[in-house]
């Protein structure tokens, strides 16, 4: 019996006890009204957290008829501070977190079978504002806020793509904490120690003076590292400045930064990591992203009716790194002859990305019946300047010194601008409709030099044009039940790495197309007996264009390689969120959940490179797509006290599209194995102001890794954390 099945059959009988036969017959408001009899609320008590929704028009965005979740996380029983992303995503099914940049510093999430590399498939947002370093050139999210400055998370699946932009994930937003209006000033601090040289400090300050409001925090994090010569030093500011000019009207201005330097423990063989997971193969290498996000926001509330939303906003920053580029079984050491190391290699992005969103909002009647129409515009200018493949030095501290030109020097520039619109229509009071459109007009410039390719020309235009299309539906079954279903189209620019030749031997289709596809869904929400909530739904993604690499003959019969679009692929499957309140007392309540998701992620066609020789692909698997993913757990909350056991389940996936098994000598290919980890976290409120927080993660010592990545950081396995504690202070004046 997979561990999938015998998981279902334990919550079947673990929430068979929410079942009273005294309850049928009463209507669920008469349920409703029951419960709220029962409630006392005391300022120390410790609650349990289920998975909210966003309403169906949230701030200026329809959101009815799309799979969304709302994660609280100013009280989540989890390891924040190293952003542990199967505690923090533990309730949203499918949710694929990829370990790579040492804990604490990224959040690299995917869901529905798509690539988790720091949450490129998403529109990421703080606040709203929009934080991908550069949608067109490079749409990783390297800005990454501490988890104790964040309230909420907000996450619309790839519906999402005609208000929010046009990427497959859909989007995720990042709700800072607020100023506590009710005060002059008010302060917060978080202060963490864990396993491997753990220390996290968080100071926030907010409050309201007359019609001003502000918030700030700092934060700074040290690490050691769970792996030998890895270590961690992360820091992160943030101010907001509001004005309220009269209850209609209001600006805001913030600016975040964020910025890590994460020296990197090198990837290992198979047979290294069986050995001892937590060994190196480098001693010299970093990463070390510093982005700033500034934003300003106009709110108009014209009417009861009407509202505009003005935001304009950049990205502003570096991503740096120094490395020795090698196979795991390629050994960084000291050239007899010198007496020195080799030269590493240095790449720097600099960003300089600038947008300006104007959205308005505007509800209005039709037949007696309430419905709401959304447009807007957004405008984007990007100027990314890459540089790679610089000659470093010989060090072992971190140097961005250069001898020389960098192999690579190249600006990539876009202007895009992109028209929206989506109405929200109530046929009944009970059902609604909504339909939408984006259209997206623009073009990306690619110029510089190529030192491996004098003499040729380098300058490539790709023009982003094409409208896409969307509906969905919502039905509510009763007060506290619904159906929803969502279509929508989406798309992936081709990106920088797409345009670049990688080395004299390879060369870009100069007809390469972006990808493009479509989310289709449909699912039940809602919550029974007062006491079940519970969100299943079924998607299909469709994603064609695939872009890879062919091999093929020039004039002269020598092979090269070809960069084109090598092919489709289709994932669907399967999202299950249930949690069930086992006991509810005044001064006790348990509820055990789950968050199990099945996916199928297969090749529609397709060939693609593999030594000298095009294979055909169709059939097979796609890469880092687990079968199963699972997440269990348990969760009590008995008045100051709150504990929490977590189960979480991966199933293997394949590293490479031919879905190579037996791992490589190098390990750079093969199967990445299923793992199971267990996590205790608890919670103790000593004063009302006043909580301490606990962990054990990854209870039982697993030694486990989540992929094997073909670029950077580097083919090869990389282990993650081990058993681990962690103790957190919170303190709130």
């Amino acid at each position: 019996m997979t561990y999938p099945i015998r998981v279902t059959l334990l919550l079947i009988i673990l929430l068979s006890n929410l079942y009273n036969p005294s309850l049928v017959g009463q209507t669920s408001d008469t349920l409703w009204q029951k419960e709220l009899e029962q409630v006392t609320i005391q300022s120390y008590k410790l609650q349990i957290d289920e998975v909210k929704n966003l309403e169906k028009v949230h701030d200026t965005y329809i959101v009815s008829g799309k799979k969304n979740e709302v994660i609280s996380v100013q009280n989540l029983p989890a390891n924040i501070a190293e952003k542990t992303g199967r505690q923090i995503f533990a309730k949203i099914p499918g949710a694929f977190i990829y370990d790579m940049d040492g804990s604490g510093n990224q959040v690299n999430l995917a869901t529905r079978g798509l690539d988790p590399h720091r949450s490129w498939e998403y529109n990421v947002r703080q606040n709203g504002v929009m934080t991908n370093s550069d949608i067109y050139g490079y749409p990783a999210s390297h800005y990454s806020p501490p988890m104790e400055a964040i309230q909420k998370i907000e996450l619309i699946r790839g519906s999402a793509s005609l208000q929010f932009g046009a990427q497959f994930g859909g989007m995720i937003n990042y709700v800072t904490k607020q100023a506590d209006t009710t005060k002059t000033i008010g302060v917060e601090s978080i202060n963490t120690i864990g396993s491997f040289g753990l220390l996290s400090n968080y100071l926030s300050v907010g409050g309201k003076k007359g019609k001003w409001t502000y918030f700030g925090y700092y934060q700074r994090r040290v690490s050691n590292g769970y792996r030998d010569n890895a270590s961690s030093d992360s820091e992160a500011q943030f101010l907001s400045l509001g004005y309220e000019f009269n209850k209609k009207l209001s600006l805001k201005a913030e600016l975040g930064r964020s910025k890590y330097l994460h020296r990197n423990p090198g990837p290992l063989t198979d047979k290294m990591f069986n050995e001892n997971p937590r060994q190196s193969t480098r001693t010299r290498n970093y990463f070390s992203p510093d982005i700033y996000v500034p934003s300003v926001t106009l709110d108009w509330k014209i009417n009861q009716n009407a509202r505009i939303q003005w935001t304009s906003s950049a990205v502003l920053g570096v991503r740096n790194s120094v490395q020795f580029i090698g196979f795991a079984d390629v050994r960084d050491t000291i050239n007899l002859q010198t007496g020195q190391y080799r030269n590493r290699q240095v790449d720097i992005d600099n960003f300089n990305s600038y947008t300006s969103e104007l959205r308005w909002l505007q509800d209005y009647k039709l037949f007696s019946l309430s419905s709401t129409f959304v447009s807007g515009v957004r405008y984007i200018n990007n100027d990314l300047h890459r540089r790679q493949q610089g000659r470093g030095t010989t060090g072992i501290d971190f140097s961005l010194d250069v001898e020389g030109a960098f192999g690579r020097d190249i600006h990539l520039k876009t202007s895009n601008i992109a028209l929206f619109a989506e109405n929200l229509t109530r046929i009944t009071p009970k059902w609604d409709i909504t339909f939408g459109i984006r259209y997206e007009n623009g073009i990306s410039n690619m110029s510089g030099s190529i030192v491996y390719l004098p003499g040729e020309d380098n300058r490539k235009s790709i023009k982003h044009e094409f409208p896409l299309f969307g509906a969905g539906m919502n039905y509510e079954l009763d007060k506290n039940n619904k159906i929803y279903t969502s279509f929508s189209q989406a798309y992936r620019p081709v990106i920088f790495s797409d345009l670049i030749p990688a080395t004299v031997l390879e060369k870009t289709d100069p007809n390469l197309e972006n990808a493009l596809g479509y989310n289709l869904e449909f699912g039940f929400k809602g919550r029974l007996w007062n006491r079940l909530t519970y969100d299943i739904n079924f998607f299909k993604i469709l994603y064609n264009n695939r872009i890879g690499n062919l091999v093929l003959q020039d004039e002269n019969q020598d092979n090269f390689i070809w960069r084109t679009n090598i092919g489709d692929s289709e994932t669907s499957g399967v999202e299950c969120y249930i949690e069930g309140i086992l006991v509810s007392t005044e001064n006790l309540k348990i509820s055990a959940f789950t968050a199990t998701s099945y996916f199928k992620g297969t090749y529609l066609n397709g060939r693609l490179r593999q030594g000298t020789e095009n294979v055909d692909i169709t059939g097979n698997g796609i890469e880092s797509v687990p079968e199963w993913t699972s997440r269990n757990g348990v969760q009590l909350a008995y008045k100051r006290t709150s504990v929490i056991i977590q189960h979480s389940y991966v199933s293997e996936t394949f590293s490479d599209a031919f879905n190579t098994i037996t791992p490589s000598a190098n390990g750079a290919v093969g199967i990445v194995p299923s793992y199971g980890i267990w996590d205790v976290n608890a919670a103790f409120r000593i004063l009302k102001n006043v909580t301490f927080r606990g962990g054990i993660n990854n209870v039982t010592n697993t030694s486990y890794f989540t992929k094997r990545p073909t670029v950077y950081p580097g083919p090869g396995v990389w282990s993650s954390d081990g058993i681990g504690f962690v103790g957190t202070l919170v303190v709130q004046i």
